[in-house]
């Protein structure tokens, strides 16, 4: 079973709080099925281990509430978190790094928040990145766009130009993992 950190959790509800308040986050979890509203009504903690189909589900319920179901808002989410995360001390290691620094840490730092999806990178030329992600099952899907958001605002903090990223390989195609191609100049 593919789990996700806790403490990705808390910033997700967290920021579903600030950005819309308590009344949407309730409404959202009135939508949820009711083993998942358990697993988000009880005490989440920041270090414990959460059934990643548990947030998907999530996600997807709080795209459709929140943001009429257009899913390229979980990218912006996730921009906006590796934003504030990168304004502390850590903003600095991503300033002076090169980019291909940058995604060796992004995806060390995924390798931290997700237990049994292994992360394997790749730097094949100047100015690309091949990123795979093995466990990701077709229900987490949602979670490519989280993936995309949290590159592109890391490579653009840390000065790359031309940023584009796809998926050679998306989650939703079921086969067990998923390619990320990054390239930059």
């Amino acid at each position: 079973m593919v789990q996700i950190k806790g403490s990705a959790i808390l910033e997700t509800i967290n920021q579903v709080k600030r950005r819309a308040g308590e009344e949407a986050f309730q409404k959202i979890l009135a939508l949820l099925d009711e083993e998942t509203r358990n697993a988000f009504k009880g005490e989440i903690y920041s270090s414990s281990w959460y059934s990643l189909d548990f947030f998907t589900r999530f996600l997807e319920l709080e795209i459709r509430v929140l943001a009429g179901g257009k899913e390229e808002m979980v990218t912006r989410g996730s921009e906006a978190v590796i934003e504030r995360q990168l304004h502390g001390i850590y903003k600095a290691f991503v300033k002076l790094g090169s980019p291909e620094f940058v995604i060796k840490r992004i995806a060390a730092v995924h390798a931290t928040y997700f237990q049994g999806v292994p992360i394997d990178v790749q730097l094949p030329g100047n100015g690309k990145a091949l990123i795979k992600y093995t466990g990701f099952e077709t229900q987490h899907r949602i979670m490519g766009f989280a993936i995309v958001g949290f590159f592109r605002k890391a490579l653009e903090i840390s000065g790359a130009r031309d940023v584009v990223i796809y998926f050679l390989t998306p989650i939703e195609e079921g086969r067990g993992y998923a390619e990320l191609s990054i390239s930059w100049s």
